[in-house]
């Protein structure tokens, strides 16, 4: 048996790698980091997207309800404007000569009535048309009328019979018109188109009573939206339809005095009457207007010019 130690057991050195551990726990929060970005981006992405949503329903809510109403007036403008065209062409088409006519010259029955005879030649009485402004043997009849316009409305009468009760200023006026200037003059406005249009409904009523229909009215006002309110007017206040507006009808709508002047001539040469009431605020009147025999203007005051410069 020996006196030397024993050495000492050697232990078994620890094989287990410890590098691929730390590796799996660094690509495991790589990967953590990259999804959390992504979620970030997501939810930035799912954040712009409600933003925009909430003002594209903000921007649409606008447009409807704020602007609604413009878009209708619009659109009324633009319909009546339509209308207005469409008369003018039909009115156009209607007064296309396809065959010429022959031109006749006829004394004017005015200078018939103011010239003087020869004194040597005995002549037949010439009977004057009350369309060259001699209203004096109906007056007792427009004075009747406009008397009974007076009173109260009467909103059952026949078409082409007024149906509100004329103020006595307009009374006066139309009084005037007829009997004083004879049928063809400018007489104030009432103040507004909706007045000129009662005193121009009560006139139609006389001449129709007059006349029969053997005339036809012929309005003239450069704008549509003037022309839809004289076309409101009177069909409310002769109780007439839309289908007594038209080139074909008792009241024919104008924005342009060439296209109105070309229809009375066709109307004269049809031997009918041709009856113009011109809006208010024309300040212009072409020249051959004035020749035909009926015609009603309506002169504005200042006022109200600048009122509907406004307006327009």
């Amino acid at each position: 048996m020996s006196d030397r130690p024993e050495p000492p057991a050697t232990e078994p050195a620890d094989t287990t790698p410890q590098v691929p551990a730390a590796a799996d726990g660094g690509l495991l929060d790589l990967a953590l980091t990259e999804l959390r970005q992504r979620r970030d981006e997501l939810l930035g992405d799912i954040a712009q997207l409600e933003a925009r949503r909430e003002q594209i329903n903000r921007e649409i809510a606008g447009s409807f309800a704020g602007q609604s109403d413009a878009i209708a007036r619009r659109l009324k403008g633009f319909q009546e404007y339509l209308v207005g065209a469409l008369q003018d062409l039909a009115a156009a088409a209607e007064q296309m000569e396809l065959v010429v006519q022959p031109l006749v010259v006829q004394p004017s029955p005015l200078d018939q009535a103011t010239g003087s005879p020869d004194p040597g030649v005995e002549r037949e009485p010439a009977v004057a048309p009350a369309a060259a402004g001699l209203f004096s043997d109906d007056a007792d009849l427009i004075r009747e009328r406009l008397e009974q316009f007076g009173g109260q409305p009467d909103f059952y009468a026949d078409p082409w019979k007024l149906r509100r009760t004329l103020e006595p200023s307009a009374a006066t006026r139309l009084e005037d018109w007829f009997l004083s200037q004879g049928g063809r003059g400018a007489q104030a406005s009432g103040g507004s188109r909706s007045r000129n249009a009662l005193a121009a409904a009560a006139a139609i009523a006389i001449l129709g009573e007059l006349y029969g229909e053997r005339f036809q009215t012929l309005v003239l006002a450069s704008q549509p939206e003037r022309l839809g309110e004289w076309r409101r007017g009177l069909q409310d206040c002769l109780g007439l339809s839309r289908d007594d507006f038209g080139p074909a009808s008792g009241i024919v709508l104008f924005e342009r005095p060439d296209a109105l002047i070309e229809r009375a001539d066709r109307l004269e040469e049809r031997g009918e009457l041709p009856f113009i009431v011109i809006d208010a605020a024309e300040q212009v009147i072409e020249i051959p207007i004035l020749q035909f025999p009926l015609w009603l203007a309506f002169a504005a005051a200042p006022g109200e010019i600048d009122a509907e410069a406004d307006l327009y």
